[in-house]
């Protein structure tokens, strides 16, 4: 193994990371902006107002394409481990 092919398996462990959690990350931060604007709106500035609704939504989200991100982390693996079968 040399410093490419150290590089190539970081490079992809980071693109797997991204791409997995992008779908969990994007529905807290639309939720987010959007209880931001209410609060805005309306003057209410409760700060405990966003959690609840930012939990709901990821864990809404997490289950709907938990499939998806699942299937991300295989290909993940599956790359790693035919690295390491076929000595890099």
């Amino acid at each position: 193994m040399n410093e490419a092919d150290a590089m190539e398996v970081v490079r992809a462990a980071l693109w797997a990371i991204l791409v997995a959690s992008g779908p969990v990350v994007a529905a807290a931060m639309f939720v987010g902006v959007a209880i931001a604007l209410l609060q805005a709106l309306t003057q209410v500035q409760e700060i405990t107002l966003t959690f609840i609704p930012k939990i709901i939504a990821i864990f809404v989200v997490g289950a709907l394409t938990a499939p998806f991100i699942g299937g991300v982390i295989k290909g993940f693996a599956e790359q790693v481990y035919g690295r390491l079968e076929t000595g890099f």
